[in-house]
């Protein structure tokens, strides 16, 4: 698989993001778990692993396009404080040489690859883009993603013809690009359905005259000359039979096809042109049979077959519905002009549509699904978590949002179109809802310390997840040092603020808890190799053994 290089990649995929602990600051609209994060979204997603790794159903990502243009509200350019200060610190003094292509390349790596951890096994990412870093991103999603997890482009038409930003541009641009990639062979994308059609069974096939009869591939074949038979158009009927050609995909895709393709292409000059094969014992629907046209003209090879209604679909055939691929086109050009107030907030050049946002989450999340996560780490005005308020308000699903905005108007427009949204905008009902506002905080560790400034649950919850990588749940109990049993084995943290904690008999007084094994972080252990063998107690050293930030 082709891979992409650039200036300073080496050190962003081997960069181990630190984690930072996050800090809510207030609630809108009572109790949720949706969430609104302000702070730099690379943070920000690692601060969200020890509760969501492995559960968001639907990531939305609409990154900057990096055109060069840094006049918008919404950056474009990779070229914020917080982004240069980053990449002097990982890529160092490499980074000089970076063109605005390296830079972009340097900050969406390390996020599609949380991204990626952050997704369910069942889950998918779309992701906005236009030409200036498509290529780019379709090359570095192929590595992380995966090749063979690559689902589509949708392309959206987001300005009319005519309609143009850019007068002196060579060619105007109206479509932009969605990448769509699945985690795993497990997504399974929400298609729309249709009634099965029976108007294209409308063919009545006539036997006139004797056939000659001959065996090919195992199976009794008749043969009709042009004038032995009669092929009839009548309205549509379950008692008919549908024209299909036997061509393309066809030959290969089906058994009739394959038939036609080894048993009946290569006879013209056997048979004649215009001939009416009928084959036994081959189809899936009432008849037992199934007819083949050959070639009606000299040096023509194509030629029809026609089937009944599947045997499966007679019964119930009113009720029977089939799926339909999902189109990889969306004209939304009438919604992206008609989005400068959508939500009640002016956000200029950088929204889009809720219709498109709905229709994204609709296409991974089933209507019936009404409790996954939608995660989106360059949320702008918010519009993602307005399309998941209005799907609940429509169907009184109980879809999270988790939005991360690094830019300082996160609380300004991002919150404040949410809390419009929720509570209604001019004429515009309110969809209810509500959601907790958080900031990027301390990092966990400060020069191989554990950081006091960090409340001590949080630092709790994060040695559960890096030995478990499981959600942590506080267990009932006195014990302020047990965090619960994984896998058979107890695991205690005996940490306290400004103090060194031992672990000696003493504390091993205090375990009420039986296990097949323990594992105890504390700061000294007076306990012995040898006791601690016999008694399946595996010790950690705070700080020194709890895990870092592990790399990418």
């Amino acid at each position: 698989m082709p891979t992409l290089n650039w200036i300073g990649k080496e050190r962003v995929v081997n960069y181990a993001v630190p984690f930072h602990v996050l800090e809510r600051v207030c609630n809108f609209g009572g109790a949720t778990d949706n969430k609104i994060i302000h702070g730099d979204n690379l943070l920000a997603l690692k601060s969200l692993l020890p509760e969501y790794e492995g559960r968001v159903k639907c990531v939305y990502i609409d990154p900057p396009y990096n055109t060069g243009n840094e006049g918008w509200i919404y950056n474009d350019r990779v070229n914020a404080p917080q982004m240069k200060r980053w990449l002097g610190e990982v890529v160092g003094r490499e980074g000089e040489d970076l063109s605005r292509h390296d830079k972009w390349l340097c900050m969406m790596y390390p996020r599609l690859k949380l991204l990626k951890r952050l997704l369910a096994d069942d889950g998918a990412i779309f992701i906005s883009i236009d030409d200036n870093e498509q290529a780019n991103l379709k090359l570095i999603c192929d590595e992380i993603f995966g090749a063979q997890n690559f689902v589509a482009s949708l392309y959206i038409q987001v300005r009319f013809v005519g309609k143009t930003l850019v007068e002196d541009a060579d060619f105007q641009k109206v479509i932009e690009t969605i990448l769509i990639y699945r985690k795993t062979d497990a997504t399974r994308f929400i298609k729309p359905k249709s009634k099965y059609d029976i108007s294209k069974f409308c063919y009545r096939i006539i036997e006139k005259g004797t056939p000659a009869v001959v065996e090919l591939g195992g199976k009794r074949v008749e043969i009709f000359r042009k004038d032995d038979y009669e092929i009839l158009k009548d309205t549509p009927s379950i008692e008919l039979l549908k024209e299909i050609w036997a061509t393309g995909k066809i030959l290969d895709g089906n058994s009739s096809g394959r038939f036609f393709r080894d048993y009946l292409s290569g006879r013209t000059a056997q048979d004649g042109l215009s001939v009416l094969y009928k084959v036994h014992g081959i189809g899936d629907d009432k008849f037992d049979y199934r007819y083949f046209t050959g070639p009606k003209k000299p040096g023509a090879t194509k030629g029809k077959y026609y089937q009944g209604v599947p045997v499966n679909l007679l019964t119930g055939l009113e009720n029977f519905t089939k799926e339909l691929p999902i189109p990889n086109f969306e004209s939304l050009a009438e919604d992206f002009g008609n989005i400068r107030h959508e939500g009640g907030i002016n956000f200029r050049n950088g929204k889009k549509p809720t219709k498109l946002l709905q229709k994204l989450i609709s296409y991974i999340i089933a209507p019936d699904d009404k409790n996954s996560i939608v995660l989106d780490s360059f949320a702008g005005s918010g519009t993602t978590a307005h399309a998941v308020l209005k799907l609940n308000a429509q169907d009184g699903g109980n879809r999270t949002f988790i939005l991360v905005e690094m830019e300082d108007y996160a609380e300004r427009i991002t919150a404040e179109r949410v809390r419009r949204v929720i509570d209604g905008y001019g004429t515009v009902a309110g969809t209810g809802g509500g959601f907790d506002f958080y900031e990027v905080g301390e990092p966990l560790m400060i020069d191989g310390d554990l950081n006091e400034a960090v409340d001590a649950e949080k630092i709790r919850a994060y040695i559960w997840y890096t030995e478990t990588r499981t959600r942590y749940i506080a267990p009932d109990g006195n014990n302020r040092a047990y965090l619960g049993e994984h896998d058979g084995t107890a695991i205690y943290f005996r940490y306290e603020r400004g103090k060194l904690t031992t672990l000696d008999a003493e504390f091993l007084r205090t375990i009420e808890r039986r296990a097949e094994r323990y594992l105890i972080y504390a700061d000294e252990c007076a306990l012995s190799d040898e006791f601690l063998r016999g008694h399946a107690i595996t010790f950690k050293k705070i700080p020194r053994d709890i895990k870092r930030s592990d790399a990418l």
